[in-house]
C-alpha cells in the first residue's frame, strides 16, 4: 500500500531535508514552535521554486485558538491568494466558533477562495478542539476539504488511535484522514495498521548548532528560554525511517 508522508517545516533548510528524506507532501509554515503560522510570501515563492513535491501553506494568522473575526478572515483570504500566486498546490486552514464547532460561514469563505485558485484544502488540527468530532467531520466534508489533519482529539496519535479508527470508518472514503502529532518511525506502522489511515504527518525535528564563529549569549532575540544559536531543522534520516517502515 502507498502512504502519503507529509512533513511540516518552517525553513528552507528543512524543505531540502524533508524532500531528501522521502516526504511526499510539504506543509509550509512559520513558527512551528507555536503550532505553525502563515509563512511569508517570499518563503512560499522560494519553496515553490525548490519543491519537487506538492506544497501546502499553513493559513493561520496568529497563535492561540481558532476563533476569528471577519478582519482575520479577510487577511487569510489574501494569504490564500498569495499562496496561489507563489505557485503552491494547496493550503491548510480551519476556523471554529465559540461553541467549539466548525465555523461554517468563515471556513466556507476560505475554502471557496482556495478552490477559486485551484488549491487543495486540508483542515488542520483545529479539528482536535471540536466538541463533536463526528459532526465536525461531516461539516468539513460538506465544505469540500480534501483531508483533515488530526491526532484523534488526543495529545498524540498513540493516545488518539480509537478516534482515528472511527474517523476512517466514518469518512467512508469521502475525505482522507491524516494522522499527526507525535508520529515517528517507532509508532508509524502500528498507527496505520490499527487505524487504517493512509496519510501521516510529522516534522522529524532535530536541532543543529549555529555555524557562527563568534556568539554573544547576552543579547536575546525573544524569550530568554530560547537559545538563538540552536537551529530547529528537519532531520532527513527521521523522515527516511518513516518512509522505510511504511514501505516494508
Amino acid at each position: 500500500m502507498t502512504y502519503h508522508i507529509e512533513v511540516c517545516i518552517d525553513n528552507l533548510e528543512s524543505l531540502h531535508n524533508a524532500i531528501e528524506g522521502g516526504a511526499t507532501r510539504i506543509e509550509l509554515c512559520s513558527s512551528l514552535a507555536l503550532g505553525g503560522l502563515t509563512p511569508s510570501f517570499g518563503f512560499m515563492k522560494k519553496a515553490a521554486e525548490i519543491a519537487t513535491i506538492p506544497t501546502y501553506a499553513m493559513i493561520r494568522p496568529r497563535q492561540g485558538d481558532f476563533l476569528y473575526h471577519q478582519e482575520d478572515i479577510d487577511a487569510m483570504l489574501l494569504d490564500i491568494e498569495a499562496a496561489a500566486e507563489a505557485g503552491l498546490q494547496g493550503v491548510v486552514l480551519g476556523a471554529l466558533n465559540s461553541k467549539a464547532q466548525v465555523d461554517m460561514h468563515f471556513t466556507q469563505q476560505l475554502v471557496e477562495r482556495a478552490q477559486l485558485y485551484g488549491l487543495g484544502v486540508t483542515f488542520h488540527r483545529a479539528f482536535d478542539q471540536c466538541v463533536d468530532y463526528q459532526q465536525a467531520l461531516e461539516d468539513i466534508i460538506t465544505l469540500g476539504c480534501k483531508r483533515v489533519l488530526t491526532s484523534g482529539l488526543a495529545a498524540n496519535v498513540e493516545q488518539g488511535v480509537e478516534v482515528l479508527t472511527d474517523l476512517v470508518k466514518l469518512s467512508g472514503g469521502r475525505i482522507s484522514i491524516m494522522a499527526g502529532a507525535g508520529l515517528n518511525a517507532e509508532n508509524a506502522l502500528a498507527i496505520v495498521n490499527q487505524t487504517g489511515v493512509k496519510e501521516v504527518h510529522l516534522s522529524g525535528k532535530s536541532v543543529r548548532n549555529s555555524q557562527m564563529a563568534n556568539i554573544s549569549a547576552d543579547a536575546k532575540m525573544g524569550s530568554s528560554s530560547i537559545d538563538d544559536f540552536a537551529i530547529p531543522v528537519t532531520n532527513p534520516e527521521a523522515i527516511r525511517k518513516v518512509v522505510k517502515v511504511l514501505s516494508s
